[in-house]
């Protein structure tokens, strides 16, 4: 095991990194962290680069912190996936393993391509590190683009305000730069002039953000798109899985709504998702219930539950086949609710929703993992305007919430069930992703949890009326937007894509020149 560490001196920097690193997230969200964490990253590098063994210590140095800084981070996951296997631990200790092996690549191409070339630290470390964020949300049915170190800031909406033009991995960009910035600064303190100009330059980026953000804060012009009612009704986790308990859950839900048209005259009221929980096709009583509700009211109600799609039957003695998905569905002021196409949601939760790298119709529906992945991004018409609907964690995958805006969406309204994140810090890391989504896109969310946090996030991603956690509840709000479409909603992840083309240039460019 000695072989696999790195040596003795490497470790409080490792540990110092790992925490800043937690403390920069939510529920902490600590301003200065975000601007330190790898500042412990960078002399790590730089020592390194002495070392008769620089890559194989660069890899150690790049595993370890990962797996200090993401096993703090992510700790919640061994307590939410306890709930759906016992084998929750391997579970967390899968996930934090491929991100330590990302940091681990980090670490070592950094140190290499600066070893090899006249290519500064404060240039290669920021591009490899955001070219790695980026791969973390395309792997494919293991992405899991949680938190990446831009997020970190979105506690501090003014100074990410410059998100409507370069995203969310434009903001981890310049955050990676500043903190190596200020460990180069430090590292050659002597040289005075060095030193200025590196930390001079991340106090100036900042004083920049900081206008910039000021500036659109006081000229962007917020439009009403409508008043809409989130629901919270904070059914527990045992007692939605309890198949007795259903149609209490249903009832309890329905009247949660009533309350809310009744007291709050809102233009829509939002369900979180599986609020009703079962297969709606399968429940007549529910449809008409909620039609009903919609009709009566002339209130559309966005109902968060599961769908079923049925398949060609193989064999005629047989039942036919069918896939079952996570969904969306709209009851329109008229009480209809095939009017316009159910969402399916497209991005599924590694292990809970969708077994990776196994086809779903290879599993019995009933079993855990095995859902389908939707396909139909539908823009729903209201009266008071149009939105699209993003599932539980798809608020972490910027395309979705763009894609939606280009194609003219006023709103977001996002629906989630985090009960089995438990009094984590997972509520409040997952609300933090509707921030950054806000401003890149300039479009106001709503959003509906059942146990919590529910509230709303305007264009210039500023929360409010945020509910407390495990509370049955219901929040009445203005959705707002802004005309136009952002630079980032015409460009797309531009940063996030020209790191990777970088860095492929930078490991290029190192491969041709001697050390």
């Amino acid at each position: 095991m000695r072989g696999f560490a790195p040596p003795r001196r490497d470790w409080p920097l490792v540990a110092a990194g790992a925490v800043l690193f937690f403390l920069a997230y939510p529920p902490f969200h600590l301003f200065i962290p975000s601007f330190l964490c790898l500042m412990p990253v960078a002399w790590l590098v730089l020592d390194a680069q002495h070392d008769p063994q620089p890559l194989r210590r660069h890899l150690l140095q790049g595993f370890w912190f990962g797996m200090a800084g993401y096993g703090l981070v992510l700790y919640w996951i061994v307590g939410a996936l306890w709930h759906f296997t016992a084998l929750a631990a391997l579970g967390f200790l899968a996930t934090i393993l491929i991100l330590a092996l990302y940091t681990a690549c980090v670490f070592a191409l950094s140190g290499w391509v600066t070893r090899r070339t006249n290519v500064g630290l404060v240039l290669t470390l920021p591009v490899i590190w955001t070219a790695a964020e980026w791969a973390v949300g395309h792997q494919g049915d293991v992405r899991f683009p949680w938190l990446g170190l831009g997020t970190s800031l979105t506690g501090f909406p003014t100074v990410v305000q410059i998100a409507d033009v370069i995203g969310a991995r434009g903001i981890t960009f310049a955050l990676v730069a500043a903190n190596v910035a200020l460990a180069v600064a430090w590292h050659r303190r002597r040289e005075r002039r060095m030193m200025i100009a590196h930390a001079g330059a991340v106090v100036v980026g900042v004083l920049l953000a900081l206008l910039y953000g000021a500036a659109r804060e006081r000229a962007l012009p917020l439009e009403r798109v409508g008043v809409v009612a989130v629901l919270q009704p904070n059914v527990g986790w045992e007692e939605k899985r309890a198949v007795g308990q259903r149609q209490r859950i249903f009832d309890r839900t329905l009247d949660l709504a009533r309350r809310a048209v009744n007291e709050t005259h809102p233009d829509l009221v939002v369900w979180p998702e599986a609020a009703a929980p079962g297969y709606l096709t399968r429940r007549p009583q529910w449809t008409r219930a909620i039609a009903e509700l919609a009709h009566s009211t002339r209130v559309p109600q966005l109902v968060g539950g599961l769908d079923l799609e049925f398949l060609e039957p193989t064999d005629a003695a047989e039942p036919p086949p069918y896939r079952h998905f996570n969904a969306a569905f709209l009851f329109d002021s008229l009480g209809r609710y095939d009017a316009q196409p159910v969402y399916h949601k497209q991005y599924l939760v590694p292990v809970t929703e969708r077994v990776p790298f196994v086809p779903p119709d290879w599993l019995d529906v009933n079993i855990l993992g095995s859902f389908t992945a939707g396909y139909r991004r539908p823009v729903y018409e209201t009266a008071t305007g149009s939105f699209g609907v993003i599932i539980c964690y798809e608020s972490a995958f910027e395309e979705l919430v763009r894609d939606y805006r280009v194609r003219g969406a006023d709103a977001i309204l996002n629906i989630t069930n985090d009960v089995w994140f438990g009094r984590t810090s997972a509520p409040y890391q997952h609300m933090a992703h509707l921030v950054m989504r806000a401003i890149e896109n300039r479009v106001g969310i709503a959003r509906a949890a059942n146990s919590g946090i529910s509230g709303f996030v305007d264009p210039l991603g500023r929360p409010s009326l945020q509910t407390g956690l495990f509370t049955e509840t219901f929040v009445r709000g203005e959705v707002l937007s802004v005309p136009g479409l952002t630079p980032y909603t015409r460009l797309g992840d531009w940063v996030g894509v020209s790191t990777v083309i970088l860095t492929v240039l930078l490991i290029g460019h190192a491969l041709r020149r001697r050390p």
